[in-house]
Order: structure tokens, then C-alpha cells, then sequence
């Protein structure tokens, strides 16, 4: 069994680490969902090759004894929100790992625009900023319900409540127009003088 206090590693690394494509597609990742290291995103991607897994299992399996199993399954994922309600299990098979980014904390404070990017809510997240239902939740990489997701807001405690405070005044200012510079003024007009 191991001992207690030892944490194991939730992730697997991919079978070919360092290949180009490979390397290229995991930047990619991490910057568009803005994690901090390529562990976060083995974790999400071992969560899903298990859950598709039990799917490819229950798949095999005669119809009585997969009935229950598949229903659990696919009660979970809708749940999480990783699954519409009119899914089926064959739609388990066609998840992609950017379905279960999407569900991340971090993710889902960005899209509803609490911040003004997606680095900003990982850092408004870890300083305890965020809550969800007056509970503050400071790990970015939570996995949001369904049920949860109307409930994300800002923290009662944290000065970001207040509707004054610069950054959510800055939220919710429109963009100002982008302010255009003069032109040089003749051969010499720009910095440095020189004749280049």
C-alpha cells in the first residue's frame, strides 16, 4: 500500500517526451490555459486517458453489466460539467484534453471576466481572491461542477469585493481609443540624430 505520508505521483509522462510536435502542442497548452508547468497538464491528461479507459472497458462488456457502471460514469462528467446532459458514452471516447481545461478554476474566472488575463486569475486564485459559494478556494486547477460555476465571485474578505478598487474599475472601463503619435519632423525629426 505505501507509506501515508509518501505522496504518489497522480500523472504519467508522455511516451515520447521529446518530440518536436509534442513539445510544440504542450507550449501551446500551456500558454493558452496559462499553467505553470507541463505536471498540471499530465494530471489533466492522465485524468482523461483513465476515464476514457473505463469507457473503452464498458464498452466490451454485455448491456446488464454495464449498465450501472456507464450510468456512474457518465453522471460524473456531466456533473463536472466535462459532458452535455444529452451525452452518451460513445461521447466519452471523443473528449479532448482542452474539454477538461476548460472546467479548470482558473480557466473559468478568465471567462467570466474577473480578470483581465488568464495569469492575472491563477495569481487572484493562489492570494485567495476567488471563492466559490463564500468558500475560498485557492487552487487553481479545481475542477468547477456545474453547480459551482454560478457561484464564483470574489471573496467577502478580499479587498477585490469592492466595485472601487482600481482593477475592477479598470474591468470595467471601456478600452480608450489608441492615442496616435506625430510624425517625424523632417530627416532628423526621430531619436538619435543620425542619418539612418
Amino acid at each position: 500500500m505505501g507509506d501515508p505520508k509518501k505522496q504518489r505521483k497522480k500523472f504519467e509522462t508522455p511516451r515520447f517526451r521529446w518530440r518536436k510536435d509534442i513539445l510544440q502542442e504542450e507550449l501551446k497548452l500551456l500558454g493558452q490555459y496559462g499553467l505553470r508547468n507541463k505536471h498540471e497538464l499530465w494530471r489533466h491528461k492522465t485524468f482523461l486517458s483513465k476515464v476514457r479507459g473505463i469507457a473503452r472497458s464498458l464498452i466490451s462488456k454485455t448491456p446488464d453489466e454495464r449498465a450501472k457502471m456507464e450510468g456512474e460514469l457518465l453522471a460524473r462528467l456531466k456533473k463536472l460539467g466535462i459532458l452535455q446532459e444529452t451525452a452518451v458514452l460513445a461521447d466519452v471516447l471523443d473528449l479532448t484534453i482542452e474539454n477538461i481545461l476548460e472546467r479548470r478554476l482558473q480557466t473559468i474566472v478568465f471567462r467570466k471576466s474577473l480578470t483581465r488575463t488568464i495569469f492575472q486569475s491563477r495569481q487572484l486564485i493562489t492570494h485567495g481572491h476567488i471563492s466559490i459559494n463564500n468558500r475560498r478556494v485557492t487552487i487553481p486547477g479545481h475542477i468547477v461542477s456545474k453547480a459551482e460555476e454560478a457561484q464564483i465571485t470574489y471573496s467577502v474578505t478580499s479587498v477585490m469585493s469592492e466595485q472601487t478598487h482600481p482593477m475592477r474599475v479598470s474591468l470595467t472601463v471601456a478600452t480608450k481609443e489608441p492615442a496616435y503619435r506625430q510624425p517625424a519632423r523632417g530627416r532628423r525629426g526621430g531619436r538619435g540624430g543620425g542619418r539612418f
